[in-house]
């Protein structure tokens, strides 16, 4: 029960803390901010590269849909090669003993 109190007591001071210096904060940042515009350089790229870095200054959005999907193929790619290789340097992931039993 203690514990439980100290929790909620914790937890009550960060939510006033938050209320009182938050707002101050983003005060403070509003004044200076100003609009920014992210954009890949594209004028030495050729090739897929251009592609992608076109794709980025397009469409964010498109670019963050094909890059979700690339990173989990191109890991099962590069996983399944890895266990190519390591079968054929004679190292077997597939019928292991267990050294910790």
């Amino acid at each position: 029960m203690q514990k439980m109190r100290r929790i909620w007591s914790a937890l009550a001071v960060c939510a006033l803390w938050l209320l009182v210096f938050m707002p101050s904060l983003a005060l403070a940042a509003k004044k200076g901010a100003a609009n920014v515009v992210i954009v890949a350089d594209t004028r030495r790229l050729d090739g897929i590269m251009l592609w992608w870095a076109q794709m980025y200054n397009d469409s964010h959005l498109y670019f963050t849909i094909l890059t979700i999907i690339i990173i989990p193929v191109v890991g099962c790619i590069f996983g399944v090669l890895a266990d190519i290789v390591m079968s054929h340097i004679g190292i077997d992931l597939k019928h292991r003993s267990l050294a910790e039993h």
